[in-house]
């Protein structure tokens, strides 16, 4: 069992004047406070923040720029192309922008890199491509930033160029495109830079919108119904869930759920999401992997036909093969993780600060994935490495914890480094493999993580007995929805909980429900769904055999459990009654 460092927030506020004024629970303004929500202003953004209060698009320096040219393209007939990204950023990204410039005329197509052939973002390939096609203009969107290659060859060739982008900037080298639409460039005006490239993009949608009709602004409205092609990227694409992420993803969950997107129709119908109410999980865990595998394992233009398509039959086919191959994706991940895991315990590389794994024969669309997961089961800085399809080359992605800036790392070993890009929690990289053990080196001398920043923090909201918890509760721990990123499930904790008993749950008993003692209520049940083995074993060294069988058989034992968890409300045939899930023990 790794060690964790459990910590109760310390922030102070007057928590009972706070809920007395917003009519919640004091417990609902401590989570908020933790959240580091804090004057009249930004609460009542929190708690009721609506579309409105999003953030001025001519804000964003260059989108007013940007909207101005495409709008003077779009009358005058010229053919326009949208450049996305193959992951789902990238896919929203481009049905936002080519779906709304063809809707107000333009002549207008698309085209996404493929992964393995073209390797992320805009490049001298495509950008000859669209000088075959006659193409008078490039747009990027979710990527671009670090193109200025490519940009200056299209700009050579005599095309305009419009770059969207999100990642963060290399100042040293910006691409000297005819508008440069970025938050992250330094100087931008724009109120909140953690926006995804998908926002980006809709940001320019709505002032092309006004652009194309000044007197009325009749046009406006019509920039909502891309709402839910920018909350979902906004999930995936791990931004925080603050700001106006929060709202974004909060009012994009309803839109999502009511789409008449026919495409995104048949998505959720085969996802077996119809007919749910959809939360951010299912935006980062159901489909947002479905419209990602395609960029994986076979073309992103996939996923990007499939939101285009028209027609249910063909839709429904094509969502199933997106929802076969993130099925395929799953197993490949499953297998790479577990060779990955056996490189870092067997190669001596656990006592490095930063890992580096190379495996030449993996995928190379689950490095990320792999790297993610690796970052969970040990809290270390990771990269994943691949041979490339490039002689002597690899690349691969890299996924960061909270204390370290990836990128800025990167840029201290860029001498190692043939091309990167990303931001502080993830990077992707390219190298050649002879320079691959000196950027490892290069890596952990440079890094300056201590041994505690590799010990996971558990924050704690509120410490709260079981008996506190309450519907009503649970009722309001609604309002701190969408979680995620920036805005965490609430953590609650109690020490030294008795256990009445315990069973296994499942085919393969992989989970363990608990039955813990609770003065108010009797006894409450509690799920654990992590590592049930682990757990046994934890429970077996500290109590005995002998008090962990009489634990399992319902009997009086001493097992006693420290728990930080989640209430929630369980519906069995009609009955209802609480229960919380454990997220940690100890």
């Amino acid at each position: 069992m790794q060690e964790q460092n459990w910590r109760v927030y310390a922030k102070k506020a007057d928590f009972k004047e706070i809920g007395e004024k917003y009519h919640i629970s004091p417990v609902i303004a401590r989570i908020i406070r933790n959240r580091d929500i804090i004057g009249d202003d930004e609460i009542n953004r929190y708690l009721n923040g609506t579309l409105e209060d999003l953030h001025d698009p001519h804000l964003l320096g260059g989108a007013g720029k940007g909207a101005a040219i495409l709008a003077e393209k779009i009358r005058s007939r010229k053919k326009i192309r949208v450049i996305g990204d193959y992951d789902c950023d990238g896919v929203c990204s481009t049905y936002i922008l080519f779906t709304a410039i063809k809707e107000l005329g333009g002549d207008v197509s698309w085209d996404i890199p493929e992964r393995i052939r073209d390797g992320y973002g805009l490049n001298e390939r495509i950008v000859n491509q669209a000088a075959a096609d006659g193409v008078d203009t490039i747009i990027t969107c979710d990527n671009g930033i670090a193109a200025a290659g490519p940009v200056e060859c299209a700009k050579n060739k005599g095309m305009t160029v419009i770059v969207t982008d999100h990642h963060e900037v290399q100042t040293k080298n910006l691409p000297k495109a005819d508008a440069l639409i970025d938050p992250k460039i330094p100087g931008d005006t724009y109120p909140f830079d953690g926006i995804c490239g998908a926002v980006v993009a809709w940001k320019v949608v709505t002032l092309l919108y006004d652009e194309m009709d000044d007197e009325t602004h009749s046009l406006r409205e019509r920039y909502k119904k891309y709402l839910p092609f920018a909350a979902l990227p906004t999930v995936t694409d791990v931004m925080e869930l603050r700001n106006e992420n929060r709202i974004i993803v909060k009012y994009g969950l309803k839109a999502f759920q009511n789409t008449d997107n026919i495409g995104l129709r048949a998505l959720i119908c085969e996802s077996g999401l119809e007919n749910r109410d959809l939360s951010a999980y299912h935006f980062g865990f159901v489909i947002g992997p479905c419209i990602n595998s395609a960029g994986r394992l076979s073309t992103a233009c996939d996923s990007l036909r499939l939101l285009l398509e028209k027609k249910p039959e063909a839709a429904r086919a094509q969502a199933v093969t997106l929802v076969s191959l993130n099925n395929q994706r799953k197993l490949m991940t499953e297998e790479g993780l577990e060779k990955a895991i056996g490189q870092i315990e067997t190669a001596g590389r656990k006592n490095d600060k930063v890992f580096v794994v190379y495996l030449p024969d993996m995928h190379e669309s689950i490095a990320g994935l792999i790297a993610g997961k690796i970052r969970e089961k040990y809290n270390h800085p990771v990269f994943v490495l691949t041979k490339s399809d490039k002689e002597g080359t690899i690349k691969g992605s890299g996924r960061s914890i909270e204390a370290y800036n990836m990128f800025e790392a990167l840029e201290e070993c860029s001498e190692y480094l043939l091309k990167y890009g990303g931001h502080k929690m993830a990077a992707g990289i390219t190298l050649r493999e002879d320079a691959l053990e000196a950027f490892r080196q290069a890596l952990n001398e440079k890094c300056t993580l201590k041994p505690e920043n590799f010990i996971p923090r558990i924050l704690i909201d509120v410490p709260l007995p079981l008996g506190y918890i309450s519907e009503e509760l649970i009722r309001q721990l609604d309002l701190i929805e969408p979680c995620g990123n920036g805005n965490t499930k609430p953590i609650f904790g109690q020490l030294n909980v008795p256990v009445k008993g315990a069973r296994f749950i499942g085919q393969v008993r992989r989970f363990i429900r608990f039955r813990l003692a609770d003065p108010v209520h009797g006894t409450m049940n509690a799920i654990y769904f992590g590592d049930s083995d682990e757990m046994m074993e934890y429970l077996t060294g500290k109590f005995g055999r002998d008090e962990v069988d009489r634990m399992m058989a319902g009997m009086p034992s001493r097992v006693t459990l420290s728990i930080t968890y989640y209430p929630q409300v369980s519906e069995y045939r009609s009955l209802r009654s609480l229960q919380i899930i454990i997220s940690n023990y100890r």
